[in-house]
């Protein structure tokens, strides 16, 4: 008998009806020569500090650091749990061959694993790689099963990535709720979460601490149009002032008009981040909602895998996009097709092809999201719209370059320079299948000011302005740009290139990063101002608490998540990640228990002063 487990049950239950296994039975399905059973997400977990040692129990500093000579697993201790084990582990005893079809990612690779470790599976292993729940690609999927071990370098990295997290957040929650806590607070500190914490901490002290001053700015209204001095903006008033005067009363001359046509590409396809980035920007939804979303339309087919990092599609893709066109084509919302008026013009041509879209070097285990062309139905309000960007974006890189034209209008009024620039979309091509929105610049409106026709030489009265302007702090980070923050380990990046090969370096990975922000709101440490993220005072607090670099440098953090990507391409030793991290803690160990001062945290939200004993969060 053949052993299928998948991590949900709607999931077994499609893969079932794939594979002829129609019996129903408590807690699997069976036919055609299979069983196939579920999971809920994490059945299994690394064991806790007293699972090693009764001394580990209570919170005792002299306890610290708590490393165990080898890590363990145990089940979680909750009764569904426990009674759904209780059927996979007996089904894989008797199994003569075993169909790991967990999400196709590093975390659905260490459910499994997990619990056919804890089951004591022996029989040989296979594994189900899909990148969507169509029928198609599941029959596909076990047409082409692959070996459990060329996913060991996957598993290895999940499992780092867990010690890691076990390793810093337990030893070190418990070190500065010790030592820094009064013995009234748990202090949480995580190996992402803390530098994320940190992040905005400390540009909220920059925005706190930020001191505007004043510049002036000179401009001049010639022909109805705004033209602004080149120099810049000036510092002193005065100096302002006798620019002005210079000017004033003096003709204004055109001195040259350039005019420069350029084209614009469409935008990339969705990876994670950048579809939880649009969709808070658009509509406010919160990271973790929209990765709640796309994991819907993915289990009900209409989109491929959520969880990835790339924002390309591997050349075999190719072929199977005008089938995808066409089940857009068909796709109707409230009874009108949404996309058939963009799909026409170039159905039935041979697709454009961009390095920009198909490149097979930059796709690892997962291509970027797209739709599957499944027709979607019965969509809540918030799917269809995720689905309807998911769906443009697609669209969009097949459609033509945006074409536009840049005039660029220099003038002069005596010694003074002044500069005015218009963009006029000439061509909208991709652009019109987005809203006027530019989708670079997130909500700034894309400049498409036509100007009036100048000729060089042209001379003519103006009227001159000078403007008392202040400079402004930076902005409060919304979920959008702490995620694009997380993604390059909290430097500012616009650049699309650039910032795609930063991601190696990034802080979380997509799949988590929800997760840790959600994390520090239900800690307090964070709150929401409308769509501004803003630390309360406890946060702001434990921050400045601690002092090692280790725990809330983004760069620091950063170069651990490469090192866990590298383990899971083979390119660094699971076991030096584990033995630096195992270094590391008992160092900061070290030195906060020489900390000389008298540190505290006062400020603690409302309800841990409800709250009695130390109970682990």
């Amino acid at each position: 008998m053949i052993v299928c487990i998948a991590e949900k049950p709607s999931v077994a239950r499609d893969i079932a009806r794939i594979i002829g296994a129609t019996a129903s039975h408590d807690g699997y399905m069976e036919g055609n020569g299979y069983q196939v059973t579920w999971t809920f997400g994490h059945l299994c977990t690394l064991k806790e500090p007293h699972d090693y040692t009764p001394m580990w129990k209570s919170w005792n500093l002299t306890s610290l650091p708590m490393i165990p000579e080898r890590f363990g697993i145990k089940l979680i201790d909750q009764p569904s749990i426990k009674k759904q084990f209780a059927i996979i582990e007996s089904l894989m005893r008797k199994a003569d061959r075993i169909v790991n079809c967990g999400d196709a990612g590093q975390e659905g690779e260490l459910i499994q694993r997990w619990v056919m470790q804890k089951a004591g599976a022996k029989c040989p292993v296979s594994r189900l790689w899909i990148s969507s729940m169509t029928d198609e690609a599941i029959s596909e999927g076990f047409s082409q099963l692959k070996d459990q071990a060329d996913y060991q370098p996957l598993y290895m990295a999940g499992l780092s990535r867990a010690i890691g997290d076990w390793l810093l957040g337990m030893n070190c929650t418990r070190l500065y709720t010790l030592r820094y806590g009064q013995n009234r607070q748990v202090l949480s500190i995580g190996r992402v979460q803390t530098p994320t914490l940190a992040l905005i901490v400390n540009r909220q002290k920059e925005i706190e601490n930020f001191k505007p001053e004043p510049y002036w700015v000179l401009a001049t209204v010639y022909r109805d149009t705004t033209f602004t001095a080149t120099k810049g903006k000036f510092t002193c008033k005065e100096e302002g002032e006798e620019a002005f005067a210079t000017i004033e009363g003096k003709p204004f001359e055109v001195t040259k008009v350039e005019k420069k046509e350029g084209k614009e590409q469409p935008p990339q396809l969705y990876d994670l981040t950048s579809l939880q980035v649009d969709c808070n920007r658009k509509f406010g939804y919160s990271a973790e909602m929209t990765l709640n979303l796309i994991q819907s339309l993915y289990e009900k087919k209409y989109t491929t895998y959520p969880r990835v990092d790339t924002q390309y599609l591997s050349d075999d893709i190719y072929p199977k996009c005008p089938q995808t066109l066409n089940g857009l084509y068909q796709t109707k919302f409230g009874g009108a097709p949404v996309y058939a008026e963009y799909i026409k013009p170039i159905g039935g041509k041979a697709l454009r092809k961009s390095k920009r879209v198909f490149d097979t070097s930059k796709v690892t285990d997962h291509h970027a999201i797209i739709p599957t062309g499944v027709i979607p139905q019965n969509l809540s309000d918030a799917e269809q719209r995720v689905f309807d960007l998911v769906a443009r974006r697609f669209i969009g890189v097949f459609l033509p370059d945006c074409k536009f034209s840049t005039t660029t209008v220099l003038g002069q009024v005596d010694e003074v320079e002044f500069k005015v620039t218009g963009k006029e979309i000439l061509d909208p091509g991709w652009r019109v299948i987005v809203s006027t929105k530019s989708e670079e610049t997130g909500d700034k409106e894309a400049e498409e000011r036509t100007l009036p026709t100048f000729v060089k030489g042209e001379t003519g009265e103006h009227q001159p302005t000078l403007t008392e302007k202040w400079t402004t702090p930076p902005p409060y980070y919304t979920e959008a740009t702490l995620l694009r923050a997380m993604e390059t380990a909290g430097k500012f990046v616009e650049d699309e290139t650039l910032r795609a090969a930063m991601k190696e370096n990034g802080i979380g990975r997509p799949s988590s990063r929800a997760s840790i922000i959600e994390t520090l709101f239900k800690r307090h440490y964070i709150k929401r101002e409308r769509k501004r993220l803003v630390a309360t005072p406890t946060g702001i607090e434990l921050i400045d608490l601690i002092r090692e670099d280790l725990l809330k440098s983004c760069e620091l953090t950063g170069i651990w998540e490469k090192k866990l990507r590298d383990i899971e391409h083979q390119q660094y030793d699971a076991g030096q990640f584990i033995q630096e991290l195992k270094e590391q803690v008992t160092t900061i160990v070290s030195d906060v228990m020489r900390d000389p001062t008298n540190r505290r945290i006062t400020v603690m939200p409302p309800e841990e002063e409800k709250k009695k004993g130390k109970k682990k969060q």
